[in-house]
Parts: C-alpha cells; sequence; structure tokens
C-alpha cells in the first residue's frame, strides 16, 4: 500500500471535516488538502499564489454545487488541461441528478459518488474510494 495525496475541492466546511476524518484513520499516510471551489482548484494545482509549493495530487475528490466555479467548470478545466488531464477525479457530491452523471462522465471524470447522508455511510463511502486509489488502482507518475 502506498501514501496518497488528496485534494478535496468542497465548499461545505462539514463535508471537508468528515472526508479528512475518514481518511486519518487509514492504516496508511494520506495527506488531505482543501480549497472551497474550482478557482482555488485551479490555483493550486497550476501552483499560483499562495499556492507555489503545493503537491501535485494523486486523486482528487471534486463537488458539484460550489459558489464562483463549479465542480462542473473545474472538472473540465482539468480534463482539458495536458498537465492535469491524468490527475483521477472522483465527483464526490449530494446530486443524484441523471444531467449531473452523464456530464461528468462526458468530461471524463474517474467516478461519480454521491454523498451518503448518515455520517457512518459518509465515512465508509471515502474510505472505500481511499482504498480503491491505494490499493487497487495503478495511479499516473506525479512530477
Amino acid at each position: 500500500m502506498r501514501s496518497l495525496e488528496i485534494l478535496v475541492v468542497d465548499d461545505d466546511d462539514a463535508d471537508a471535516l468528515m472526508i479528512s476524518e475518514a481518511l486519518e484513520g487509514s492504516e496508511q499516510q494520506t495527506t488531505v488538502n482543501r480549497v472551497a471551489d474550482g478557482r482555488e482548484a485551479l490555483d493550486y494545482l497550476l501552483r499560483t499564489a499562495p499556492y507555489e509549493d503545493a503537491q501535485r495530487p494523486d486523486l482528487i475528490l471534486l463537488d458539484l454545487n460550489m459558489p464562483r466555479m463549479d465542480g462542473r467548470e473545474t472538472l473540465a478545466a482539468i480534463k482539458s488541461d495536458e498537465r492535469l488531464k491524468t490527475i483521477p477525479v472522483v465527483i464526490l457530491t449530494t446530486s443524484g441528478a441523471a444531467p449531473d452523471i452523464a456530464s461528468s462522465y462526458q468530461h471524463r471524470a474517474n467516478a461519480y459518488v454521491t454523498k451518503p447522508f448518515g455520517l457512518d455511510e459518509f465515512e465508509a463511502t471515502v474510505r472505500t474510494i481511499d482504498r480503491f486509489y491505494r490499493e487497487v488502482a495503478l495511479l499516473p507518475p506525479g512530477d
């Protein structure tokens, strides 16, 4: 098993905290960084101020409904950028709407997962994503 560098892109403080807490329970080291919207995510990924020292994430957990630049726009920007498009992006959102699911996969999301409402189910879902990308999936090399 390997350690993972995960970028959480979510404007909801409670959800971001639950994701971090779920990943802290992992047997392996997981580094979780969080930004609150798509513009911050792109600054982070492209290492623009104030993120000049940001590490390239192994995985992005992306919410769809955020202010300024939503997850749909963010996903499209990530997957159309030659430097970023190989980073796996898992949509982790409350929306189960068919158009959101179809659009996410059309923009090359690696997976689409709806956020469960119960705390235990939410944490179990996040841990499952973590385990899959840590133990099963082969990831592209970082920078």
